[in-house]
């Protein structure tokens, strides 16, 4: 063993450049999982500081024991307790202090005219709390709120806004409201709670705006005096409470507000990252193996002639698995390393692109450590595996031949695996697209596809090279036909660069598909569903903004252009029992804007009793018209409804239907997500949209967009996913080409002879550059084609699955520009990477080169 140590030790020092792919491929999917991990953790941590540091001087908390939670919602929807509950509160023996906490919806409007923030982040308001120790945010700048109209902002929305104090400005809250500002205010020491904006307002305007009538508050905030635990607290609290109300530790409150950052973002956004860490470890893998598969080739007669020396199977498989080894460790620390930095490196550009990082160092937990540096060594070792037990299996003869031809890749058994898996992998995934709509069987489905791809991928390579390469006779004569020749020389190796590509290209393109698919299907949505002329609609994705004022359609209703403004509002209940959310409108005017598909019963009889739902939803809970529902709403009533109408069509409608008479009674801050405007038959969409866009104006100036227009945002989101993915994907493909690279240059040298020997009978150096280079886009072609193929399949898949297995019909779209732009950069792409080895190719001295053994 001690022999094999220094054999590999040595040679590693002797061909250190073989080597330098593999382990930049190891250190970059290392250094993405280790900074994902450690940006998780410090982000934990943060929030975790900035909601103590917030909340510390509030011991209890006092709120509505139950919450209505509707399907996709982590944060239920509560019951407002009595604001008179503060006063008796506070005089339960161990009470410092209580004060009630109202909060809303409010959407400050910038200088420029453009709300502040509402596309992601909540825009909250709520009563400005004058006891500093309860009250989770500290006044920085200005004073405190004590007449109407006056506001604290935080002051990270202010600056967003570029607004100051003495400013004033519009809140929406929805209903347009002038404030001026009087003070900045701060979050646990930080500007804000990330994106999140926050306006405070005296009580008495809190209670106006934001709830459905005064004397309700979102919770009571209690602080204990000297020497009483939260605990204690909590115990003396809670016998006076009425039915229905709980008191929980502001240390518990503290966690679920943790929890919820964690659970709707951060536990998401890491693991989306890691996602794509292991993608690009993924790609890694074909290309570590590939440079160990290639090293092993050319050390053919090394390894056999140590076998004729007396060196064991066991010792020349084992000095391959100790140079795989040190290059696993050191590129896997180098990559700990690299994480760090880029954690670090996030941490101080999140603010600059407007997201505030919270305040304090970096938390590198042991598994942030660990973890990584062990993927990075078994990913590195097992890759190299293969290629070790084959250096054991040298026979001691072949030191006397002159080469090794590599015939592997096309074996029939790789044939007849690899039609297995696609046939197995076809028949799944069919299954569980065509057959029995299943995302699980679906996703099987796609990695037996992505398994036949790769074992197939030798077998194809041949024909897809010639067929690929057939121009290069024509368009570049002897040098074109060189590079074919060279890239159909060994079909395993081939295969295996061209398949670390292959996996960048078919996410890219899955993404491209289903992104493009889902556009696709919110343009049809709209398209079929929406009968109005123009949209006055609230941000089309994410928690933020503050709605739309509930009076706003019937201001438009009466513009003499308009025939029909009807106004979509939010309510939740619980219908037999289980959380629903409920759309709140004029079901008269929603049919003549709305396409319902075909309708049983009538929805002009709805009254304040009754409700109409989608035919899904009926089957589901075993409903039809005349049946009774029981509703029981968050402010505690409960009350049978009749369900007169049955309708087909549910996407901007939503499930369940109630009239605004009959949400009134149980609303809580009112408000509108969409108003569908309808023109008069002669009145064209300029003219009408100009008109609304008036009296929108009024009303915070919300968006005013055509039907195209509106399927356009709807989608906006979409492309911002897109670009996130594009942006991450780069690095998979980045390790893809560093593989491309690394394999020519290795090849190269197993070719030094043979290259010497065409500079000698002429062939100039150009022409060796472009031959390389040309061998390189035609691994990259087969790469990108492949890859392609595998994506547009995958998107397919992905999109039928999740049509079959929801409630909405999703369509299906291959955008054609995008997918030529992918195979463009797939090209361009193997082109740069072949530019190097090219050069160095070019640059063999021609004597030595035919020397050489």
């Amino acid at each position: 063993m001690n022999a094999s140590l220094r054999l590999s030790m040595s040679s590693l020092r002797a061909h250190k450049r073989r080597f330098a792919g593999t382990f930049l491929a190891v250190f970059l999917g290392v250094a993405f999982l280790a900074g994902t991990l450690v940006m998780g953790d410090t982000l934990r941590a943060s929030f975790d500081t900035m909601f103590g540091d917030a909340t510390s001087g509030t011991d209890a908390v006092v709120r509505s024991a139950d919450a209505i939670t509707t399907p996709g919602e982590s944060q239920g929807v509560r019951q407002p307790v009595s604001t008179s509950l503060a006063k008796t509160i506070t005089h339960v023996p161990g009470v410092a202090a209580a004060a009630p906490s109202i909060q809303g919806a409010g959407q400050l409007v910038g200088a420029n005219g453009e709300p502040i923030g509402g596309k992601g982040p909540p825009t909250l308001a709520g009563n400005w709390i004058t006891d500093p120790k309860l009250n989770p945010y500290r006044l920085a700048e200005g004073r405190t709120p004590t007449a109407p109209g006056e506001v604290v902002v935080n002051r990270g929305a202010a600056d967003k806004g570029h607004l100051k104090i003495g400013d004033t400005t519009t809140l929406r809250t929805p209903d347009p409201v002038k404030v001026t500002i009087v003070g900045l205010a701060t979050f646990g020491g930080e500007d804000g709670m990330a994106q999140v904006t926050f306006t405070g307002m005296t009580q008495a305007d809190a209670e106006k705006y934001l709830t459905a009538k005064p004397g309700e508050a979102s919770s009571i905030s209690v602080r204990a005096g000297p020497g009483i635990s939260q605990q204690q607290l909590v115990d003396r609290v809670t016998p006076l409470l009425p039915k229905g109300v709980e008191a929980i530790t502001g240390q518990q409150s503290a966690q679920e507000n943790t929890d919820m950052v964690s659970s709707q973002f951060l536990t998401i956004f890491t693991t989306f990252l890691l996602v794509f860490s292991g993608i690009a470890l993924l790609v890694a893998t074909f290309s570590i193996h590939n440079t160990f598969a290639i090293v092993i080739a050319q050390r053919t007669r090394e390894n056999a002639l140590l076998r004729a020396l007396g060196a064991s199977r066991r010792q020349v498989t084992a000095a391959t698995v100790t140079e795989a080894s040190a290059v696993a460790v050191a590129a896997s620390a180098a990559g700990l390393a690299g994480g760090i930095g880029i954690a670090a490196g996030l941490k101080a550009l999140f603010p600059a692109i407007g997201f505030p990082f919270p305040e304090g160092d970096l938390v590198i937990r042991t598994l942030s450590l660990t973890l990584p540096l062990a993927v990075g060594v078994v990913v590195c070792l097992a890759s190299a595996l293969m290629p070790a037990i084959r250096a054991g299996r040298t026979a001691p003869l072949a030191a006397l031949r002159e080469t090794a031809v590599d015939q592997s890749g096309t074996s029939r058994a790789r044939a007849l695996t690899g039609m297995i898996l696609a046939t197995l992998a076809l028949t799944v995934t069919l299954t569980g697209v065509l057959a029995s709509p299943s995302l699980i069987l679906a996703g099987l489905g796609s990695v037996l596809a992505l398994l036949a791809f790769v074992v197939l991928g030798p077998v194809a390579s041949a024909t897809a090279v010639r067929v690929l390469g057939s121009p290069l006779d024509r368009l570049r004569g002897i040098t074109g036909g060189l590079a074919r020749r060279n890239a159909l020389r060994n079909p395993r190796r081939t295969a295996a660069t061209a398949s670390a590509l292959m996996i960048g290209v078919a996410v890219v393109s899955l993404f491209t598909v289903f992104g493009a698919s889902l556009k696709a299907t919110m343009d049809q949505t709209v398209s079929r569903s929406f009968a109005g002329d123009v949209a006055v609609s609230t941000p089309s994705f994410g928690a933020g903004g503050s709605g739309l004022s509930p009076r706003l359609a019937g201001a438009i209703g009466r513009l003499p252009e308009v025939d029909t403004a009807v106004g979509l509002g939010k309510g939740v209940a619980e219908v037999n029992g289980k959380g629903r959310a409920l759309t709140v409108t004029d079901p008269t005017a929603l049919a003549r804007t709305f396409d319902l598909g075909k309708l049983q019963g009538s929805l002009s009889t709805l009254g304040t009793d009754g409700i109409a739902i989608t035919r899904t939803e009926a089957d589901r809970q075993h409903l039809t018209t005349g049946s009774r529902a029981q509703l029981t709403f968050t402010d505690g009533k409960k009350e049978t409804f009749t369900v007169r109408a049955v309708y087909g069509q549910s996407e901007l409608a939503g499930d369940y239907v109630i009239t605004r008479a009959a949400w009134a009674p149980h609303r809580t801050q009112d408000s509108d997500t969409l108003v569908a405007v309808s023109f008069k038959q002669g009145v064209s969409t300029t003219t009408g949209k100009a008109s609304v866009e008036k009296i929108a104006d009024r009303y915070g100036a919300p968006q005013v967009q055509t039907r195209h227009e509106y399927a356009q945002s709807s989608a906006g989101g979409i492309d911002m996913m897109l670009t996130l993915v594009y942006a991450l994907l780069a690095l998979a493909v980045l390790i893809a080409l560093l593989g491309i690279a690394n394999t020519l240059t290795l090849a190269i040298h197993e070719r030094t002879r043979e290259l010497g020997l065409l500079r000698a009978v002429g062939q100039t150096r150009p022409q060796l550059r472009a031959m390389v280079r040309w061998e390189s886009v035609l691994v990259a072609a087969f790469g990108t084609v492949g890859g392609l193929t595998l994506g547009a399949f995958l998107g397919w898949v992905l999109v039928k699955a999740s049509d079959g297995a929801s409630d909405s019909t999703f369509a299906f779209a291959a955008p054609p520009l995008q997918l030529l732009l992918v195979t463009l950069v797939g090209l361009t792409a193997g082109a740069l990477a072949g530019l190097r080895p090219a050069r160095r190719a070019a640059h063999l001295d021609l004597l030595r080169a035919i020397a050489s053994e």
